[in-house]
């Protein structure tokens, strides 16, 4: 699996109520309608900045960390964020993510500036930053997770599979 897009950066510490800020949680279900929100207390013009050609969420440590909460990888997708890539994730985050279908990546983010074009190859395990020419390595999605996301997420792979078969 291969993905292209530009590399939005943020800072360490990104909350799930940054990612979507509790005064919306309640309002609606439509995570179309709850996606135009997303980052906004971080990047007013996030949701902006993604649509309509997606990009690359790049942060540092402890991204998602907080309320976890679950419609968080959901509005990211919704907003058009392609993958997050980040130093390190809090895990309820990160499962929330993979079994979404939100590609979450570990990686070194410290060579990334916001602007970069990136290449993301899951399967190949390479994150190639075009503009500067270099490859970073990524850590390996353990295989049920990988087969979970290349399904498209765990109620995907449940339909797909008529049950949790890897």
């Amino acid at each position: 699996m291969e993905l292209k897009a530009k590399a939005f950066k943020y800072g360490d510490d990104i909350n799930t109520d940054y990612i979507i800020s509790g005064k919306y949680k309640f309002k609606s279900n439509d995570m179309e309608v709850m996606a135009v929100h997303a980052m906004e207390e971080l990047d007013p013009d996030y949701y902006a900045k993604m649509k309509p050609n997606g990009g690359f969420l790049v942060a540092g440590t402890n991204f998602g960390m907080g309320s976890s909460r679950e419609q968080a990888p959901l509005v990211l997708i919704h907003s058009s964020t392609k993958a997050v890539l980040a130093k390190t994730f809090a895990r309820i985050f990160y499962r929330n993510a993979i079994n979404t279908g939100l590609p979450v990546v570990e990686c070194d983010t410290d060579l990334i500036d916001d602007g970069d074009e990136l290449v993301l190859d899951l399967t190949g395990g390479v994150l190639r930053d075009v503009t500067k020419g270099i490859d970073i390595a990524i850590k390996p999605l353990p295989p049920v997770m990988a087969q979970l996301l290349a399904d498209g997420g765990l109620v995907e792979h449940f339909k797909k599979h008529g049950g949790f078969a890897l």
